[in-house]
């Protein structure tokens, strides 16, 4: 009668051991998938950042080019437009209030008066004359 109990104990025992086989083999398996599927998403991952950084270099280059040529146009287009400049107490005072001053600027140089294109260098201009 004994024999029969000790053969059930080795058949649970033999279960046991085949169960627990079969979940570390499981385990192996999906350490494996999972170590595998990391190494896909990294590959692919970079594979979709290369090409989308290469995509939006083609489609940006000639937008910034454009800006590029656009500013250069608008800085030659700035210059040639004569703006006017006010005499002040500091500079070019001896010009307030007269009628020969020009105060435009052509290509970045101020052109004060026809007499005197850079200004007169004290308060008294020998040529003021009054603009009212």
């Amino acid at each position: 009668m004994e024999n029969w109990q000790k053969d059930l104990l080795e058949i649970v025992e033999d279960v046991t051991d085949e169960v627990e086989n079969f979940f570390v083999g499981v385990t192996e398996i999906v350490e494996s998938f999972f170590e595998m599927s990391d190494a896909i998403a990294s590959q692919v991952q970079n594979t979709i950042t290369t090409e989308f950084d290469l995509y939006l270099q083609e489609w940006a280059e000639p937008l910034f080019d454009v800006y590029t040529d656009l500013e250069d146009v608008m800085s030659d287009l700035e210059q040639p437009f004569p703006h006017l400049v006010e005499p002040t107490e500091t500079r070019h005072p001896a010009c307030r209030g007269c009628y020969n001053y020009h105060g435009q600027v052509y290509n970045g140089s101020l052109l004060v008066c026809g007499m005197h294109p850079y200004g007169w260098e004290d308060s008294n201009c020998p040529d003021w004359e009054s603009s009212n």
